[in-house]
């Protein structure tokens, strides 16, 4: 479905490809990006290239979650990806996001955050966004909020992963509050 693709100036935002799996695969098993994930890093490249599949045959219209592949158009690399869980009531959904150590600190993730939002608020009409990070995750939570996400919760020792409870904080913005960061 070549209308999934996102575009901004740097990137591209789409569906999951076979091709992927190996990019997909080296970051998704690197034990820092995977830190604060609910996903171990111990991915095989089995697993990888099924899941890869699975993404490719969602539905970013259908309720659920929906992986866009984040490469760059110059080149085609793959970053990184974000998930969009649509609510079953097509109105809200959530997002996360996961980026390759060597594509962090660059602005890769902030502009296809941002794409990504302002798709689900202004195109698709949603009225909210929401986001839940571990607490420790800090470059995620300024992320966040740098693209205009409010925080709206902290929930102590509310996670058990990886063998210890953790904090959640808790981010939303609202599509009357919706503003873009410029470029």
């Amino acid at each position: 479905m070549a209308g999934d693709s996102l575009l901004t100036e740097r990137l591209e935002l789409r569906r999951f490809r076979d091709e992927d799996a190996a990019a997909f695969h080296a970051y998704r098993s690197d034990p820092g990006v995977a830190r604060y994930q609910s996903w171990d890093a111990s991915l095989s490249t089995v697993d990888a290239a099924a899941l890869v599949a699975e993404f490719a045959g969602l539905d970013p219209r259908a309720p659920g979650w929906f992986q866009y592949a984040v490469t760059l158009r110059a080149g085609g690399a793959l970053v990184g990806d974000v998930g969009v869980n649509l609510h079953q009531n097509l109105m809200q959904a959530e997002i996360g996001f996961t980026f390759a150590t060597e594509h962090q600190g660059r602005g890769h993730a902030t502009e296809a955050v941002c794409r990504v939002v302002d798709h689900l608020l202004v195109s698709q009409g949603l009225c909210r966004v929401s986001a839940e990070c571990d607490a420790r995750n800090t470059a995620s939570a300024r992320l966040l909020e740098r693209v205009g996400f409010r925080r709206e919760g902290y929930r102590p020792q509310y996670t058990w992963l990886k063998g210890e409870w953790t904090d959640d904080l808790l981010f939303g913005v609202l599509a009357a509050d919706w503003v873009p960061l410029p470029g």
